[in-house]
């Protein structure tokens, strides 16, 4: 069974930094693409990062360019994201997912239940 379990979220003030981590179980996070994505109050969830099974791509909302850093450790079966100079519009809970090829097309299929990240003005 797959599991991916956020971890890491807080409150912060404004211009601090928070480290997410998602730990992963019943997969390989070096198998697949992992991203990261969050959802504000009263809005829909938003792509953040990701970084592709090689590890060798990563992509990031326009938003967190130069602020957010996504990496993985594989021996820890991990996948984290560093953020830096955080924004009160960057409260919201952010969710790990993996990326697989279904009959759709590619998709994240499997989703960790969240982490709630708090940024005060």
């Amino acid at each position: 069974q797959v599991q991916l379990v956020e971890s890491g979220g807080g409150l912060v003030q404004a211009g601090g930094s928070l480290r997410l981590s998602c730990g992963a179980s019943g997969l390989t996070v070096s198998s697949y693409t992992m991203g990261w994505f969050r959802q504000a109050p009263g809005k829909e969830r938003e792509f953040v990062a990701r970084i592709t099974w090689s590890g060798a791509r990563t992509s990031y909302t326009d938003s967190v360019l130069g602020r957010f850093t996504i990496s993985r450790d594989n021996a820890k079966n991990t996948v984290y994201l560093q953020m830096n100079s955080l924004k009160p519009e960057d409260t919201a809970i952010y969710y790990c997912a993996a990326e697989m090829n279904t009959a759709r097309g590619w998709e994240y299929v499997y989703w960790g239940q969240g982490t709630q990240v708090t940024v005060s003005s």
